[in-house]
């Protein structure tokens, strides 16, 4: 290995730290002692930005939060879950790795302290007259990446019994193309009327003049997961007369439901052809999963090794419901390690992080990805059914699994140097 390959692992794992310390500085707050806090003035405009795209009336929350009179009576457990960083659901470890993250909708500590002294001064409403105008939603029925240009459905309702077994399987449909299109977005979801008995919904291309089958993956739906919006200059490839694959897992609820899952599409511009084709893979797949019974933090590692260089663009935990937390780390060529995420896990919400592009890791051909996951088998697990059961890998809900999915783009060596010196660049400039 050549003096210059090494300086540059050491340039990459270097920018990786720096960044890192960059984006987590300690932060400390001081109560504002000019106002009381209000409702109106500082409360509501958190809640829009960050509560009530769930947390209201049609939605998936329990409660509405879009009034004064309906956020009171929620008012102390409103600040328990803030201050445990329980809600608004976003479980990225923000004293670890990179901070910097695209949709982030997480609340900074001078909002949770908002919040708090709120709750502790009373819940007063203050001024109506300070109140920001109200939010426009969507129809939660619309898609999350807007309106797509193209949809495609599974053949035909798929009906789960009311008493049934997990049901796992691969449908087919057309996908309609009569031209090769570049895929710049896509969101997949069950119906409205489907989506309780939906586990998951993987959605990917097949092309049927070519022997390897799949080529391409698109989506994945699992509980709380939006569309993905691809980077600029990034995109997949769908080949005219492609069809569509819907590897489907259904699971009954004690009442006969009918879904019909479909992934929407959004295409940049006919003749545009982006830049670099992103990929997104399982990574760090371990299926010798060993859970004993009553155990609270059992971990176990998987690996997987890039083949070229990359330009890591998000990363999402994959557990179920004994799943508790689980860390995206590297191992360089040259043997030195890095954490780039850490992430709680709650098995309603399969959040993607996306990185912001000043922080994406930039990593070089022959690195390890490290995926660590732990389980919480324990009685202390509430969404654990039997603590008294050993646990393993397996398909149904009720089993468990751990793999992340993590999107990149690939990059040939002039290219990743080009990336490596902009980004030396950007940290001298913030130094």
């Amino acid at each position: 290995m050549s003096r210059t390959i090494d300086c540059r692992f050491g340039l990459v794992v270097a920018l990786i730290a720096a960044l890192a310390s960059l984006a987590t500085p300690a932060v400390t707050v001081a109560q504002d002692d000019t106002h009381d806090v209000t409702f109106a003035r500082d409360v509501a405009p958190i809640l829009q930005r960050s509560c009530q795209d769930c947390h209201r009336i049609g939605s998936i929350a329990p409660m509405s939060l879009l009034t004064y009179e309906e956020t009171r009576p929620w008012a102390r457990s409103i600040r328990e879950k803030v201050v445990s960083r329980t809600m608004p659901p976003w479980y990225i470890d923000k004293n670890i790795g990179l901070q910097d993250f695209k949709y982030d909708y997480s609340l900074s500590d001078e909002e949770i302290l908002t919040i708090s002294s709120w709750v502790d001064e009373g819940a007063p409403r203050g001024n109506p007259a300070d109140m920001p105008p109200p939010r426009q939603f969507r129809d939660i029925a619309e898609w999350k990446i807007g309106e797509p240009d193209w949809v495609v459905e599974i053949p035909e309702p798929f009906v789960v019994a009311a008493e049934a077994p997990n049901w796992w399987g691969d449908l087919y449909s057309d996908s309609g193309l009569t031209e090769d299109r570049w895929v710049k977005a896509v969101e997949t979801k069950p119906s409205l009327e489907g989506f309780p008995v939906v586990h998951h919904a993987v959605t990917s291309m097949e092309d049927p003049d070519s022997e390897e089958g799949d080529y391409n993956f698109l989506n994945e739906y699992a509980l709380g997961k939006n569309g993905d919006i691809f980077p600029d200059g990034t995109g997949r490839q769908i080949k005219a007369g492609a069809k569509i694959k819907f590897n489907m897992h259904y699971s009954a609820i004690g009442v006969e439901t009918t879904d019909r899952t479909r992934v929407g599409i959004q295409f940049y511009p006919k003749g545009v052809v982006p830049e670099r084709k992103l990929i997104s893979a399982h990574v760090g797949d371990d299926e010798d999963l060993d859970i004993p019974a009553g155990e609270s933090n059992v971990r176990h590692d998987g690996f997987y090794r890039l083949k070229e260089n990359a330009h890591i663009t998000a990363f999402q935990a994959h557990l179920h419901n004994l799943g508790k937390r689980q860390c995206l780390g590297a191992i360089l060529p040259d043997n030195t390690k890095e954490i780039l995420s850490c992430a709680d896990w709650d098995f309603g919400w399969h959040i993607v992080y996306n990185y912001e592009d000043h922080v994406a890791p930039l990593l070089p051909k022959g690195t390890l990805l490290h995926v660590t996951s732990w389980h919480d088998n324990s009685e202390a697990n509430r969404w654990n059914d039997d603590p008294t059961n050993w646990a393993g890998f397996g398909q149904r809900s009720s089993d468990e699994m751990s793999f992340s999915w993590v999107s990149w783009y690939e990059l040939n060596d002039d290219a990743f140097e080009q990336e490596v010196e902009e980004r030396q660049a950007l940290t001298d400039n913030n130094n």
